[in-house]
């Protein structure tokens, strides 16, 4: 796969995820935050678990308990991503929400250079910053004072950060991205789900009429786009993912106009032009310079 696929593969997550924004918010409705999630991602465990069998009878090596750890420990940071993030719903605004997440796209090249010393490109940073700008403006260009909720989603967004980083470290080196995700998916599901036990009501009934969100949550914008991530995150960087994967706040704009009947303002149409430029630049000036190194 070349990086240009590699980026269109993120690209296809980051849709999946913005439409999966919409199922996110209205099963709140019904049932608790943790039941939602791990519903979610038993879903998405079965729907994938078949191309993971078949990935594993293809594999030159088999893993090794390493491996399995570190997936293991994607699967936590999966979480806590997600565990914060419907947690911040219930008591923050879907524009500090989506604001407040997109800052991981500024942490993810932090991160890396303060934890691995990995420096990326000089362009990633501009691109960045440029996209988180973006999202700002999707958001409405204004965020009220920080509430519990928001301070969940900042930690939503950090481990979000962590877990990109931490894909982009092993999907690649162990050649299995769909093995990776599911496990990732059955370790959020069984985490998810022990809390929920104790702490939520399980109303069978409640479930039934979540269910069209579960179930698109869970094998679509669950399922889909995590493996989709951890596939193309195998050619690209991690700071250069994080900033194609955040067109996901350009696409929940779009299918909430389409489906909700919103409409962007003169700013959030901006904010849309400055994620795709940042995504265009990222994707274009490398090549650019390599070429005018070599003429």
């Amino acid at each position: 796969m070349t990086r240009i696929q590699a980026n269109l593969v993120l690209l296809s997550a980051g849709a999946l995820w913005g439409m999966g924004f919409i199922a996110q918010s209205t099963a709140m409705a019904v049932i608790g935050p943790f039941l939602f999630v791990g519903l979610r991602f038993v879903c998405a465990t079965l729907a994938m678990l078949p191309f993971a069998l078949r990935e594993a009878r293809q594999a030159r090596a088999p893993l090794t308990r390493r491996d399995w750890r570190d997936f293991i420990v994607i699967g936590l940071l999966l979480f806590g991503g997600m565990a914060s993030q419907q947690l911040g719903l219930l008591t923050t605004t879907v524009t500090n929400s989506g604001f407040l997440t997109g800052l991981y796209v500024v942490m993810v090249p932090l991160l890396a250079v303060l934890l691995f010393r990995q420096k990326p490109h000089p362009v990633v940073w501009p691109a960045a910053f440029a996209a988180l700008a973006g999202i700002w403006l999707l958001s409405g260009g204004s965020i009220s004072r920080l509430s519990t909720g928001d301070w969940l989603t900042i930690l939503c967004a950090l481990f979000w950060a962590l877990q990109m980083i931490a894909i982009a470290r092993h999907a690649n080196h162990t050649g299995r991205p769909v093995t990776l995700a599911v496990t990732q998916f059955a370790v959020c599901a069984g985490v998810a789900l022990a809390i929920a036990a104790v702490f939520e009501p399980v109303d069978p009934a409640a479930i039934r009429l979540a269910l069209p969100e579960i179930l698109y949550a869970g094998i679509v914008s669950g399922g889909i786009a995590f493996t989709l991530q951890a596939i193309g995150q195998r050619y690209t960087t991690a700071p250069q993912a994080a900033i194609f994967l955040s067109s996901e706040a350009v696409f929940a704009a779009v299918f909430g106009a389409i489906f909700l009947g919103e409409r962007l303002p003169a700013g959030g149409l901006a904010g849309c032009a400055l994620i795709f430029g940042a995504i265009l630049a990222v994707e274009a000036l490398p090549l650019l310079l390599v070429r005018r190194r070599r003429a």
